[in-house]
């Protein structure tokens, strides 16, 4: 840790009369946890840690190993532009260590930190660009839609325009810059991307925009929700990654002529997507969290259902973005199969770890797809090596129990509570009595 960004926090602190400092963290859910400090405090934080009940945050350890101690990053300090400017408040994202200040192995930040360095220990630093959808409504009980407008449509039917406005001035505010902001395809559904950063920063700053995407929506008397599939008979709501990897110099190592691959990709990058999808399958439980991320992931063309690649086509489950002409440093994928729910830390960390993991094997890249796959056979598609997606949250907690992979990544603490609580939130909903089956069931039978 800086010393010299240590003092820049304690110097801002004291001349812009900062009282409180909120300490941010995330249990293993990707829950946005928080307490604050007295800006006296805040010293003795870089040094020494703050100590928390580790106990009441979810994922984290059993009461009779409560102890945590919370390092405050000084590189993420921002001053709460929402809190009054007399005697304002900051926030902070720490990392959670044990007494004995290791890394503790329930800190989805800590996890994502660790592969991050293995990576650019190899040479690659992860660069990341976040496209997060989301839903406007009138409240937190009735997800009613606000419009019926669809995708970039500007007209007086679009009731968050003026909202997405404020959000992005919000957000350039916190030093979270914001490329653009749209209305989606779903009525109330809306869009925000954020600007490329390295991996730790795009997952901090996804979680801050979550934050802020419903603080803004509470000023102004509505409820954002990132519920995948908040209304039946319209599109879900995605969190679309897009990634790069680039050395130490700055070059971007996934670009390479057309004469060398019809999409631009290096050799390297070919690797990189291969191991996206060969361990996508078995790190779903991540990317796609709850029982209700499988009502977006159906058959309609715009969501991937198998392990395939494109360029123009929406159902793949890793999308090659055109790059402008002579603009290599641009070149990029896009991961398509995680939705707003997921643990960003935990889910950047499995992306690049099988990343890397395709390029250490050789992994050969399968033939693009440029069709929807339902349209192939099952041979058809198993000669292009096309692996289906779980279909349920059920599937998903199967396939992660059997995966070394993700249990390597992630390690025995995170896997092993996201497997129970999982597996308890599948049960929970395999026990409801839908009004589907009552419509269904309830006289016909």
């Amino acid at each position: 840790m800086s010393d010299r960004n240590i003092d820049f926090v304690l110097r801002t602190v004291e001349k812009r009369g900062i009282r409180f400092i909120r300490l941010w963290f995330t249990d293993v859910l990707g829950e946005l946890k928080s307490f604050s400090i007295s800006s006296e405090d805040l010293e003795e934080a870089f040094e020494e840690g703050i100590g928390f009940d580790g106990s009441s945050v979810e994922g984290f350890v059993p009461q009779e190993e409560s102890d945590m101690l919370a390092f405050p990053d000084p590189t993420t300090f921002q001053i709460l532009p929402w809190r009054p400017a007399e005697k304002g408040v900051a926030r902070i994202f720490c990392d959670i260590k044990t007494p004995s200040r290791e890394p503790f192995e329930g800190d989805p930040r800590s996890c994502l930190e660790r592969v991050f360095r293995m990576a650019e220990g190899k040479g690659y630093v992860m660069n990341v660009g976040p496209k997060m959808e989301y839903f406007y409504f009138g409240d937190n009980i009735n997800p009613v839609p606000l419009d019926r407008a669809g995708y970039f449509d500007l007209t007086s039917s679009d009731a968050a325009t003026d909202l997405r406005r404020e959000t992005t001035l919000m957000l350039e505010k916190m030093s979270i810059p914001v490329e653009y902001s749209y209305h989606s395809n779903a009525p109330s559904q809306n869009a925000i991307e954020l600007r490329f950063t390295e991996a730790k920063s795009c997952a901090d700053n996804i979680m801050t925009a979550r934050l802020v995407i419903r603080q803004k929506a509470f000023e102004n008397g509505m409820f954002a929700s990132f519920m995948p599939k908040p209304l039946t008979d319209v599109s879900g709501s995605g969190m679309f990654l897009y990634q790069s990897l680039f050395d130490r110099e700055g070059t971007n190592l996934f670009w390479a002529p057309k004469t060398q691959h019809p999409a631009h990709l290096s050799e390297l990058a070919q690797h990189y997507v291969a191991g996206i999808l060969k361990y996508a399958p078995e790190t779903m439980l991540v990317t796609n969290p709850t029982v209700n991320s499988y009502k977006r992931l159906v058959d309609n063309g715009e969501v991937p259902i198998y392990t395939t690649w494109g360029r123009k086509n929406r159902s793949a489950l890793v999308r090659i973005p055109t790059h402008k002409p002579g603009k290599h440093q641009s070149t990029r994928i896009e991961l398509r199969n995680p939705d707003p729910t997921a643990n960003p830390y935990l889910t950047l960390a499995l992306s690049l770890a099988a990343g890397v993991r395709g390029i250490e094997e050789g992994l050969v890249l399968p033939p693009e797809v440029e069709q929807d796959p339902n349209m192939l056979s099952a041979a058809e598609r198993e000669k292009l090596g096309m692996m289906r997606l779980p279909r349920t949250l059920g599937e998903s907690i199967e396939a992660f129990e059997a995966s070394d992979f993700a249990r390597e990544v992630l390690g025995d603490h995170i896997c092993d509570y996201l497997i129970a609580e999982k597996r308890r939130e599948w049960d929970e909903y395999c026990s409801v009595v839908t009004d589907w089956e009552c419509r269904k069931y309830y006289v016909g039978m």
